[in-house]
């Protein structure tokens, strides 16, 4: 008997999951620790490898869901056979005789075939070789458009084929995490008191700091000095005046933290994933980076973990990497707000009664109503504002050094 190849716990709250693709076809011969499949459940996809070197036999095909702990292949183990089997041999060797040596495919009898049913030729003003195409290609005339008194041309039934292949449409299936994820953004706008309030950021001052300690703080940290970190920064001083912020509702209590366990938006072919930045307020900028760049990487890879994306207690979404100028970001159950950042542009503002042109960003902040008041809302995202806009106030020992 093989060794079989079951699908692994995934979560506490995970009973099942889709098997997403076969990395491997089956009777194909494997390594060990080979990935051999991806599957997906409602909260991540993972991929499976080969416990050992052997022959792979797939019991489920792709697209199936099962139960977690279900057997969906056998490896039967061994050593991968170096010689060609003595039907192969025979297959190398075998010369085809003359009279089995195929003839070549003689496209005409199928076209004759084709052109027996021939469109009426009183009934259709064509030219021949127009009247060949649609015959073809099975097209309609009445579907070209062209007056009764006009000939259609060869001209004519190629564009209309072209059009045709323009609007055709691909149908496929929802993954599970894509499932699961609609599932929570409707439960989300049903069951919370989401409202929205903005604001807006002038990124000057973080943009001189990035641009005189880039090379530094590249060099030393090999990682470069982005955006983000000084966003999570502003967030966890922010939480910290506003803990109301940093809350979530458990029936009809109130969870408070008193740590910022940052949850940051990552788009991916699978769909979206929200890594967490456990005590993100205990982190410097070059441990929040070199934190943000391996949890993209592995949501990218696919080799995120649910340990990796439970437990954030607050969301930051960047819309800005994809052009949004203003958006409203939708809540992150059972998180009570998060932080929406969007492109920056430079644009005509007023600074001490003058017209100048600033790199500005606007940023939304969503909250549940039902534990966060517009008070707590609308200063809390003022608080970021004001971090942001100088930054230097935020700074810890070492940041930039």
């Amino acid at each position: 008997m093989g060794i079989k190849v079951s699908v692994p716990s995934i979560g506490e709250s995970v009973t099942e999951a889709e098997i997403s693709q076969w990395l491997v076809e089956d009777g194909q011969y494997v390594e060990k620790d080979d990935e051999i499949a991806e599957i997906d459940s409602e909260k991540a996809t993972i991929s499976i490898s080969a416990d050992a070197s052997g022959r792979i036999k797939i019991l489920v095909k792709a697209g199936e869901v099962v139960k977690i702990g279900a057997v969906i292949a056998e490896i039967e183990s061994g050593e991968q056979s170096v010689e060609p089997s003595k039907a192969s041999e025979e297959k190398a060797t075998h010369k085809p005789k003359a009279s089995e040596k195929e003839t070549p495919h003689d496209p005409k009898p199928d076209t004759e075939t084709k052109t027996e049913k021939q469109l009426p030729k009183d009934s259709v003003n064509a030219t021949p070789l127009a009247k060949q195409m649609m015959v073809l290609e099975n097209i309609d005339p009445q579907n070209i458009n062209k007056q009764a008194s006009d000939k259609i041309k060869r001209k004519e039934v190629e564009s209309y084929i072209q059009n045709q292949k323009m609007r055709q449409s691909t149908t496929s299936k929802m993954s599970m995490l894509r499932r699961k994820l609609s599932e929570r953004l409707v439960a989300v706008k049903n069951q919370t008191a989401m409202l929205t309030t903005f604001n807006e950021v002038d990124m000057s001052a973080i943009d001189e700091l990035r641009n005189k300690h880039q090379d530094t703080f590249k060099s030393k940290h090999n990682v470069k000095l982005g955006f983000m970190s000084f966003f999570v920064r502003a967030s966890t001083l922010a939480l910290k005046e506003f803990p109301q912020v940093n809350a979530a509702i458990d029936d009809n209590k109130i969870i408070t933290y008193d740590y910022a366990d940052i949850s940051i938006a990552v788009s991916t072919d699978k769909g979206l994933m929200v890594p967490v930045i456990r005590n993100a307020e205990l982190l410097s900028l070059s441990e929040i980076e070199k934190k943000l760049l391996e949890l993209s990487e592995k949501a990218r890879n696919n080799s995120i973990s649910i340990d990796d994306m439970t437990g954030g207690t607050f969301t930051i979404t960047n819309g800005g990497v994809f052009g949004s100028m203003l958006s409203t970001p939708i809540i992150n159950p059972p998180q009570s707000a998060i932080l929406g950042m969007h492109t920056i542009k430079d644009r005509a503002v007023v600074v001490n009664g003058q017209i100048v042109v600033r790199p500005m960003m606007y940023l939304a902040l969503s909250y549940d109503h039902r534990i966060i008041d517009g008070k707590e809302s609308v200063g809390f995202i003022v608080s970021v504002k004001n971090l942001l806009e100088t930054p230097s106030e935020m700074l810890q020992d070492g940041d930039l050094t």
